[in-house]
């Protein structure tokens, strides 16, 4: 599924070019009850694979005040077997039954054979790697009747083996799928103090024509057995301050695109993560504004 297609099943639910917050059960109720100035509400689709309860009465809710995106974590889009029909069904039915206006995935593997693994593991970036995360990208495209977008990891090991770098990957694979990206810019420095490369490079390279979401996480810092610095993607405290940095370069490029802060752990009470939210907006009307001022200053 390619192309005008691809797009026009994206339009139906738009989620807005503003921050949104991933939702947590802790915080529906004051959600409801205040109907907070927030662009858009995530979750995980995993969470609501259940017929009905509670978890559906709280998202239904939610979903007729604010648009909504689903992050799916267990379709193991790079493993080295089939996708899990039942799986792909059952999301199939959550986007035709809250009608999300975006579907992202990881570019990771998460189960081997009949095993799963609470972890999203990282790929070798190879002609056939790419060829199976391709056929897997356009069978869910294919099942769920839209675009989806794919993001770029958090790791701690790297293959030998690849031959290609993974703005490589990414890009070819939009280019055979019609798939977008997520731009995951915690991941980015993640990666980067991890692995020796500059997270500012990385921004400045990537394919951000098919950028259709942004993500902010907090992340920890601990040391390898060498004693080398090693940040692990934990999701359980405000951004950093180097990731704000690195995400206004990003959104210099993309201009304002949809953008999650992702707490999943340690969660704070709303204001908290209310507070997280507005200040990636002020980011992004920050680079709207001196975007504006360029194109001005070019035309006079």
């Amino acid at each position: 599924m390619h192309g005008a297609a691809l797009d026009r099943a994206d339009s139906l639910e738009a989620v807005p070019a503003r921050a949104g917050v991933g939702l947590k059960t802790c915080h529906v109720a004051t959600i409801l009850r205040d109907r907070p100035d927030i662009g858009w509400f995530e979750v995980h689709p995993e969470n609501y694979m259940g017929a009905g309860g509670p978890p559906h009465r709280h998202l239904a809710a939610i979903r007729e005040c604010y648009p909504l995106s689903l992050h799916g974590v267990g379709l193991s889009i790079g493993g080295a077997g089939e996708l899990d029909r039942d799986h792909l069904r059952r999301l199939g039915d959550l986007v035709r039954r809250y009608r999300p206006g975006l579907f992202s995935e990881h570019l990771a593997w998460s189960s081997h054979d009949e095993g799963y693994f609470n972890d999203l593991l990282p790929l070798p970036y190879t002609k056939e790697t790419l060829q199976r995360v391709a056929e897997h990208v356009e069978q869910v495209q294919e099942a769920l009747g839209r675009r989806i977008l794919i993001e770029n990891p958090s790791t701690y090991v790297r293959f030998a083996v690849s031959d290609m770098s993974e703005i490589a990957f990414l890009t070819e694979l939009v280019h055979r799928t019609g798939c977008g990206l997520l731009l995951d810019v915690n991941n980015v420095h993640v990666q980067a103090t991890n692995h020796g490369f500059d997270a500012a490079a990385y921004i400045d390279a990537f394919p951000v024509a098919h950028v259709g979401e942004i993500h902010l996480a907090g992340h920890a810092h601990e040391t390898d057995d060498l004693g080398e610095a090693l940040l692990i993607d934990t999701h359980d405290r405000p951004v950093d301050s180097i990731v704000w940095d690195l995400f206004a370069r990003a959104v210099a490029r993309t201009g304002p695109v949809p953008t999650l802060i992702e707490w999943d752990a340690d969660v704070p009470d709303w204001p908290v993560l209310h507070a997280e939210a507005k200040r990636a907006e002020a980011i992004m009307r920050a680079s709207s504004s001196v975007t504006a001022g360029a194109i001005h200053g070019f035309a006079g």
